[in-house]
């Protein structure tokens, strides 16, 4: 919670948010994961039982009977349907692609960052491996093959799509080519998750790492946004704050200065509406417990939404134990 970074668009410092409300971010991608498999498995809970070569069987079964015995919520009410398609299939690689996906845009951040161009982040060195030929190297292999492994996993999405794009009903042979892909990504998927959850338990924050986040934070004008929020909350349309405050961007660089060098009365000679709290806002501290609202990156929001996310995970596991 006391770690601050710089967030990023354009892969260019945009402005300073903790890096716990970055971790939070993953956090929501993977709630809504864990949703969209839970959702597949309504329609994967569906007993074929019965449906027989493609018109049902003729023995007299009790296909309700059966689904209770063999634990499936559903029996499937068209015996064509039931042995012609694999969409469930399709749908739950569909799932693990994004989830592979959400996987590998964490994977290629933190690469970047436990490098020494960035030096964020310090990965477990049980999780590196060394160079074949430079002895001093400490590589990032289990992220790269966790985000090499995303390819094969969207490879086995397309490869169920293209097998089942120009069948004919009902059941045809090459519906066997299902199997290769929906337990290969099953896995991939499994595995990636296994070792990922080692990986990230095992990854530090030195001393250095958070004072170099905290200096990137600042850096490249990164707060510049609260001096035009400064003018909005003066009664100044944004679009004109925005204008001002680029002027006062372009002077500094200009100069040879930062925007923590300007005195009010810099400040007032691009506009007569900064009043003093412009100096008081425009610190790092100050910009992130501004925007203490629900979803900001303020302490006390970020604060919030852990204590709520524990609860969700302790709510899940008591489910998921009964």
């Amino acid at each position: 919670i006391d770690v601050v970074m710089p967030g990023y668009t354009h892969m260019r410092r945009a402005q300073p948010v903790l890096f716990a409300h970055y971790v939070l971010a993953y956090v929501e991608k993977l709630n809504r994961d864990g949703e969209r498999m839970s959702d597949c498995l309504k329609r994967t809970d569906v007993l074929p039982l019965g449906s027989g070569a493609l018109s049902g069987t003729g023995l007299p079964i009790d296909r309700s009977y059966l689904a209770e015995l063999l634990g499936f919520e559903k029996i499937s009410q068209n015996s064509l349907d039931a042995v012609s398609d694999r969409d469930f299939a399709v749908e739950f690689v569909s799932v693990a692609s994004l989830i592979m996906m959400h996987l590998s845009r964490l994977t290629e951040e933190w690469i970047l960052w436990s490098g020494a161009e960035f030096d964020y982040i310090t990965l477990p060195e049980a999780y590196c491996t060394g160079s074949s030929m430079m002895p001093q190297k400490r590589n990032p292999d289990v992220l790269e093959l966790i985000r090499g492994k995303t390819g094969r996993v969207y490879g086995s999405l397309m490869s169920l799509l293209t097998i089942l794009k120009s069948q004919p009903m009902a059941y045809n042979r090459d519906l066997q080519e299902d199997k290769e892909p929906l337990f290969n990504t099953a896995d991939t998927l499994l595995d990636s998750l296994f070792v990922l959850t080692n990986l990230v338990e095992g990854v530090e924050i030195t001393e250095g790492q958070k004072l170099r986040m905290r200096d990137a934070a600042k850096a490249d004008f990164s707060l510049a946004t609260e001096l035009a929020d400064c003018l909005s909350i003066q009664g100044v349309p944004f679009r004109k704050a925005h204008e001002v405050v680029g002027r006062i961007v372009r002077y500094c660089e200009e100069s040879g200065i930062e925007l923590s060098d300007l005195s009010l009365s810099d400040l007032r000679r691009f506009s007569k509406s900064f009043g003093k709290d412009a100096l008081e806002r425009y610190s790092l501290d100050e910009a992130l417990n501004a925007r203490d609202l629900p979803g900001g990156t303020a302490p006390s929001s970020v604060k919030r939404m852990i204590r709520r996310e524990k609860r969700r995970c302790a709510d899940s596991l008591l489910q998921f134990s009964s």
